[in-house]
């Protein structure tokens, strides 16, 4: 697998985004959901370890499942499934790197220079996410921790939408030339076909 490691400039922690209800699919985690032989979180796993330090799994339930991998799991420090931006917020609170990468643990062809990517074009930006031809991936990000106070009030105010944080907070989107595919998440059971 050609990746290409950012770490060797900046240490980065890679977080995979597994914490949410799965509304869409019927109330399943989505990242135990199996694909291609093994669950999803795993398929994000394995592209995003090569890219990163450490990797983190941030989840909600099944917590016991996913410390089976052997990989440090956190839980979002605020209740009631707030979306990405809380799991977000307990990674920056609790990183010791500057830098953290998100993933959503249903994004299981996420491209090998994915970090790398991010990190030549984020300039002087605090916050930067992936944006194909067809859309924005604003769950596939690089967050500078400092970002951690501005979020936590953002998060305070009733505020839940993820683009409008990373907007607010100076970030800007970077163009991946791959296909939309390599960024198509598992939204809804029939996705998985």
């Amino acid at each position: 697998m050609g990746t290409v490691s950012t770490t060797d400039q900046m240490p980065i922690t890679g977080v995979i985004l597994a914490g949410g209800r799965g509304s869409r699919m019927g109330g399943d985690d989505k990242g135990l959901i199996i694909w291609q032989n093994q669950p999803l979180y795993q398929h994000v796993l394995q592209r995003l370890q090569p890219q990163v330090t450490t990797v983190w799994i941030n989840a909600n339930r099944n917590i016991e499942v996913y410390q089976q991998s052997g990989l440090p799991v956190i839980s979002d420090t605020l209740a009631d499934f707030l979306g990405p931006l809380a799991g977000m917020l307990s990674a920056l609170q609790q990183t010791e790197t500057e830098w953290v990468a998100f993933t959503s643990c249903d994004t299981p062809q996420l491209p090998d220079n994915f970090i790398h990517h991010l990190w030549q074009y984020k300039g002087d930006a605090l916050a930067v996410w992936a944006r194909t031809e067809e859309r924005d991936h604003p769950t596939l990000a690089l967050l500078h921790r400092s970002l951690a106070t501005t979020l936590q009030q953002y998060l305070a105010r009733g505020d839940r939408k993820l683009m409008s944080f990373l907007e607010q907070s100076g970030g800007h989107s970077v163009l991946f030339a791959q296909s939309e595919a390599a960024f198509r998440n598992f939204n809804r059971p029939e996705d998985l076909i």
